[in-house]
């Protein structure tokens, strides 16, 4: 099974799937940040401040969505736990 939960440094990441968006979400002691694709897997990702928050930015790379996620959060991007499920997001 893949995993969809991942945890470090206090930080929690969560891998979804709704009817039409692959969600990643992370939730910290500072906030909360999302990331989302079409449940295609191929559109661009959509930074959220929340799973159910208004687009921030749109991004091509996984990379890039995931530095403007741990910017939310006030953590380095290589703070954020990934998981398994979630490491194919981005085109």
């Amino acid at each position: 099974m893949t995993a969809t939960e991942a945890t470090a440094d206090g930080i929690t990441a969560r891998y979804t799937e709704t009817e039409t968006e692959r969600l990643l979400t992370f939730e910290g002691e500072t906030g909360t940040a999302a990331i989302a694709q079409n449940v295609e897997g191929y559109a661009m990702l959509k930074v959220r401040p929340s799973a159910d928050g208004d687009e921030l930015e749109r991004y091509y790379g996984f990379d890039m969505a995931l530095d403007h996620a741990a910017e939310l959060l006030g953590v380095a991007p290589n703070s954020l736990p990934v998981p398994e499920a979630a490491n194919d997001m981005g085109m």
